[in-house]
C-alpha cells in the first residue's frame, strides 16, 4: 500500500501536470461568440451541401437560387427565428468542440515541450498533435453535430416529412430510439478524414506564430495583438477549409435523414456520377463567409483570454501585447546598465565582472 501510493501520484502528476483547464474556458468562449454572429451561414451552408439537384429527396427540399435568397426565404417564412434553426446543438457542439481541442492540443503540446512554451516544435509534430487533439474532440462531439443536422434541415415547406424534432434533447433521444449508436455516429468515418481539416490550420497557425516572432527575435510564445491574430488565423483557415471542404459534404449528406446513401463510396460514387466535381463544393463560398470570421472570432477571443486567465491563475502581472514587453525589457536593460555603472565602474569603461559572468554563462550553454 505504502510503496503503490506514492507511484499513483507520480502518475497523477504526470498525467495531469501539463493540463490546464483554462484552455477549455477559454475555447469554449470563443467558439460560443462565433456561433451566436454566424449560425444563419452554416444554417445555409448545410442545406447546400444536401442538395444533390436530382431524385426523389428533391421534392422534400426548397429550392434555393443562392446565398441571399436563401436567407431571405428562410427569414420570409420563418422569421427571425428561422435563420436560428438548429442553433442549440451549434451552441453546444461549436464551444465544446473549439473548447476541447484547444484543450486537448495545448495539454498535448505542452507536454511535447516538456514543459517549456519557447520550445519549438516541427511543423510535423502540430500536425500530429492536432491530429490526436481533433479525433478526441470528434469522438466526444460527434452525436452533437448528427443532431445539428437533422435541426438544420427540418424546413419550412414538407416540414411533415421524415421525423420532426423539438429539439436538442429530443433529436438525441430519438435518434437513440430509432437509430440507436449508429445514429449517434453518423458521418464518424467522413469526420475522421476532416481531422485533416484541423491538422491543416493549427499547423499553419503556429507555423505563422512561430516564424514572425523569430523574425522579430522575440521568443516563440510572445503574445502578438489583435491585428496579426486576426490575419493569421483568416489565413490558416482559408487554405485548410479549401483542402479539406469536401469531407464536410459527405458527412452532411450520410447525416441527412431524407438521404439514401448506403455509406461513404456509395455518397462519393453518386455526387461524381449526378453533379460532378463541383458536387464536392457545394456551399463553398457560404461556407468561407462563415468559417473565416467565426474563426477569427474565436481565435481573437481565445488567444485574450487564455493570456488573461493563465497569468491570473499564476499570480503574474496582466500582459501587455509584444511592442510593451519590447520596451519594458528595453528600460531594465536601461536600469541595470545604469547600476553597472554606479558600482565602482566609469562610464564608458567595460565591467569586469559582468565580462567574467558573461564568459562562465557563455561557456556552459556551449557545454
Amino acid at each position: 500500500m505504502d510503496k503503490s501510493t506514492p507511484s499513483r501520484g507520480l502518475v497523477r502528476n504526470f498525467v495531469f501536470q501539463h493540463v490546464k483547464w483554462e484552455y477549455l474556458a477559454a475555447g469554449v468562449s470563443g467558439g460560443v461568440a462565433s456561433t451566436l454572429v454566424l449560425h444563419p451561414l452554416d444554417l445555409v451552408k448545410i442545406r447546400f451541401q444536401v442538395h444533390e439537384g436530382y431524385g426523389v429527396a428533391l421534392t422534400k427540399r426548397p429550392q434555393y437560387q443562392g446565398m441571399i435568397h436563401a436567407l431571405r426565404s428562410i427569414f420570409t417564412n420563418s422569421g427571425f427565428t428561422g435563420l436560428y434553426q438548429g442553433v442549440t446543438p451549434n451552441f453546444v457542439g461549436a464551444g465544446l468542440s473549439w473548447g476541447l481541442y484547444f484543450f486537448f492540443y495545448n495539454s498535448i503540446k505542452t507536454w511535447m515541450q516538456d514543459g517549456d512554451t519557447k520550445k519549438a516544435l516541427a511543423a510535423s509534430q502540430h500536425m500530429l498533435i492536432a491530429g490526436e487533439a481533433g479525433l478526441l474532440t470528434l469522438t466526444l462531439t460527434n452525436p452533437i453535430w448528427v443532431t445539428k443536422t437533422r435541426l438544420c434541415l427540418q424546413y419550412e415547406q414538407g416540414a411533415k416529412s421524415g421525423i420532426q424534432y423539438s429539439g436538442m434533447l429530443d433529436a438525441l433521444i430519438k435518434l437513440w430510439k430509432y437509430e440507436g449508436i449508429r445514429g449517434y455516429y453518423k458521418g464518424f468515418i467522413p469526420g475522421v478524414l476532416g481531422i485533416a481539416h484541423g491538422a491543416i490550420q493549427f499547423t499553419l497557425y503556429e507555423e505563422m506564430k512561430n516564424k514572425y516572432n523569430q523574425n522579430k527575435n522575440r521568443p516563440i510564445d510572445t503574445r502578438l495583438n489583435t491585428t496579426e491574430y486576426l490575419a493569421m488565423s483568416a489565413i490558416s483557415k482559408i487554405i485548410a477549409a479549401t483542402c479539406t471542404y469536401p469531407y464536410q459534404v459527405l458527412r452532411s449528406r450520410l447525416q441527412e435523414q431524407h438521404s439514401t446513401y448506403s455509406g461513404v463510396i456509395d455518397v462519393v460514387t453518386k455526387i461524381l456520377k449526378h453533379e460532378g466535381f463541383y458536387g464536392f463544393y457545394k456551399g463553398l463560398v457560404p461556407a468561407l463567409l462563415r468559417v473565416t470570421p467565426a474563426c477569427c472570432i474565436t481565435f481573437i477571443v481565445y488567444e485574450n483570454l487564455i493570456t488573461q486567465l493563465l497569468h491570473r491563475s499564476s499570480g503574474a502581472e496582466k500582459p501587455g501585447p509584444a511592442s510593451l514587453g519590447e520596451n519594458m525589457q528595453k528600460r531594465d536593460l536601461d536600469k541595470n546598465q545604469s547600476a553597472s555603472n554606479m558600482d565602482g565602474s566609469k562610464i564608458g569603461e567595460p565591467n569586469v565582472e559582468e565580462e567574467i559572468e558573461e564568459s562562465v554563462v557563455g561557456e556552459g550553454v556551449k557545454t
